[in-house]
């Protein structure tokens, strides 16, 4: 059984960086085909896509978040790394990892229970 755990402050102050972290266990970051992922859900909106770290190392971003965005990795820990820039009050959010998978297409089949961000000063 894969689990996800998120890892990181809840409070950002405006301009600064967030880092969170996930943890992974019950499997491997680097087993083919998985995509691990970061994705956020603004307070009353909808999900929101911020990309993903491949079982290859390869990174994907959200085209609106590229320029802010970085997603690292260590294999030995077996941990994915999701660094926001330049925060504003609009990155405040629930924050959640998780794992894409080939599985009947393709689908989010394994999540992190989520993390609680606010940027204010």
């Amino acid at each position: 059984q894969v689990q996800l755990q998120e890892s990181g402050p809840g409070l950002v102050k405006p301009s600064q960086t967030l880092s969170l972290t996930c943890t992974v266990s019950g499997g491997s970051i680097t087993t083919n085909y998985y995509y691990w992922s970061w994705v956020r859900q603004p307070p009353g909106k909808g999900l929101e896509w911020i990309g993903h770290i491949a079982y290859s190392g390869s990174t994907y971003y959200s085209p609106s978040l590229k320029s802010r965005t970085s997603i690292s990795r260590d294999t030995s820990k077996k941990q994915f790394t999701l660094h926001l820039n330049s925060v504003t009050p609009e990155d405040t959010g629930m924050y959640y990892c998780a794992r894409w998978a080939p599985i009947g297409g393709w689908t989010y089949d394994y999540w992190g229970q989520g993390t609680q961000v606010t940027v204010s000063s």
